[in-house]
């Protein structure tokens, strides 16, 4: 029984549902006090179109969009499955990002700096580190030294680093992490990779996710979604893995393999997206028969209370 009252809510699913409430801001700061190494403080969740994409896409994906105290902006992103233009769409969302928070005749000096961290459950590619960090400097090709700008601060002309305004990168490989957790970020990834919070932390976020991350404490309705949202990624990534396997014993070349395995996998997840979106309908339809309210239904399930209406 003791087992079961120490589980808690996958971090997917958490920005998803739970952190985007100002009452949990604390557990996505800690988050951010330890991958920055200062004290971050999140004022406001912005809209963010990340789920209110396809449904072959909820799954597999989720983002928050916050801003800090410095009016900086921090996208948060969890990737479940592979996608093979990983990098090309983190750099579309960023500055993506830049031009939705900047008017038409704003001056260029309104621009926030941008933080993009993703964290991923696939293999992204060859390294051996758990955590990257990407930052723009330009640096003297033949002098080695690092350039400054000239820019008015305050009826002031003040240097500064072109990484200051530049977008700062993190991807956090979650199944490259295979060590004892001793420092605080190292217990954050392990519970990323997890689900594990020690009883005695003190890490940032991390005390206050033991309490409001409970998987027991979810309502019946959000406890079944859940349930249905990690049994939907586990399908899929069986989908790859057996996607692979048998394009592996075809005895051909390696890259024919991943590309006969991308195939298969694409169009057996397209199957199971069309499958699982009638589930939901399914789900709500029961839930509905149970008398629980529309917000309950759509909170659960992620349905319009449009589409609810018209089951």
């Amino acid at each position: 029984m003791g087992k079961l009252k120490d589980r808690y809510i996958r971090f997917d699913w958490a920005i998803k549902r739970l952190l985007r409430d100002k009452a949990n801001f604390a557990v996505l700061e800690g988050l951010l006090t330890v991958l920055f190494e200062d004290k971050t403080q999140i004022v406001e969740i912005l809209e963010s179109e990340g789920n209110q994409l396809a449904e072959t896409d909820k799954f597999n994906r989720v983002d928050i969009k916050a801003k800090n105290s410095k009016g900086e902006i921090i996208l948060v992103e969890v990737q479940n499955t592979r996608e093979v233009y990983y990098l090309e769409r983190i750099l579309y969302g960023v500055a993506k990002t830049i031009t939705e928070h900047i008017s038409l005749g704003e001056s260029y000096g309104n621009i926030k700096k941008v933080y993009s961290i993703s964290i991923v459950y696939f293999d992204l590619g060859k390294g051996n580190d758990y955590l990257y960090h990407g930052q723009n400097r330009f640096i003297g090709v033949h002098t080695s030294d690092e350039l400054q700008i000239s820019t008015k601060q305050e009826n002031a002309i003040l240097p500064k680093y072109p990484r200051e305004i530049f977008p700062e990168y993190y991807i956090i490989r979650v199944n490259e992490f295979d060590k004892v957790a001793k420092t605080p970020l190292e217990e954050w990834v392990n519970y990323l990779k997890t689900g594990e919070i020690e009883p005695d932390t003190k890490v940032p976020g991390l005390s206050e996710a033991r309490e409001k991350l409970k998987y027991h404490s979810m309502a019946p309705a959000e406890r079944y979604a859940y349930d249905e949202h990690l049994n939907a990624i586990m399908i899929q990534n069986d989908v790859l893995s057996t996607a692979k396997l048998e394009g592996l014993t075809e005895g051909r070349s390696k890259g024919l393999a991943e590309g006969r395995a991308e195939g298969l996998a694409e169009g057996r997840a397209e199957g199971l997206a069309e499958g699982r979106a009638e589930g939901i309908l399914s789900t709500a339809r029961n839930l509905k028969a149970m008398g629980l309210s529309m917000e309950d239904i759509s909170r659960a399930t992620g349905l319009s209370k449009e589409d609810i209406l018209k089951l």
